[in-house]
C-alpha cells in the first residue's frame, strides 16, 4: 500500500527539517501551499517566533492580482521580501516545506531573490 500525498510530503518535509532551521538573523522562510492560496513566514526557531509573514490573501495582493496563481507566488515573494528587508534581514533560508521547488514555490522563491534576499 503506498503513501498518500499528504504522507509523502510529511516524510519529506521531515527529511528536510533535520538540516535546516532559521535564526533572528537568518531566518527560515517556509512556504505553504494549499490550491487556491500560498503563505509563507520567516520563523526565528531559536526562539519560535514568527518574523515576518505574507499570504496571497492580503488586501495589497489580491488589488494587484490579475493573473494566476504564479503570479500570486510571485507578488506574495515580494511581499516577504520587502518586510524583510525593512526589518533589516537580508539573508534567510528556504522551507519548501516538503513540495517540490518548482512552479509556484519556485517563483515565489525567485520573486523573493529579486526583492533583495539571498539564499
Amino acid at each position: 500500500m503506498g503513501l498518500t500525498k499528504l504522507e509523502r510530503r510529511q516524510r519529506i518535509k521531515k527529511r528536510v527539517r533535520k538540516h535546516i532551521s532559521g535564526t533572528d538573523t537568518k531566518p527560515r522562510l517556509s512556504v505553504f501551499r494549499s490550491n487556491r492560496q500560498i503563505y509563507v513566514q520567516a520563523i526565528d526557531d531559536l526562539h519560535g517566533v514568527t518574523l515576518a509573514s505574507a499570504s496571497s490573501l492580503e488586501k495589497e495582493i489580491t488589488e494587484k492580482l490579475k493573473g494566476d496563481k504564479k503570479e500570486q507566488a510571485r507578488l506574495v515573494g515580494e511581499l516577504i521580501a520587502k518586510r524583510l528587508v525593512e526589518k533589516g534581514i537580508t539573508e534567510a533560508v528556504f522551507d519548501r516545506n516538503g513540495y517540490l521547488y518548482h512552479g509556484r514555490v519556485k517563483e515565489l522563491a525567485d520573486a523573493a531573490r529579486k526583492g533583495g534576499l539571498k539564499f
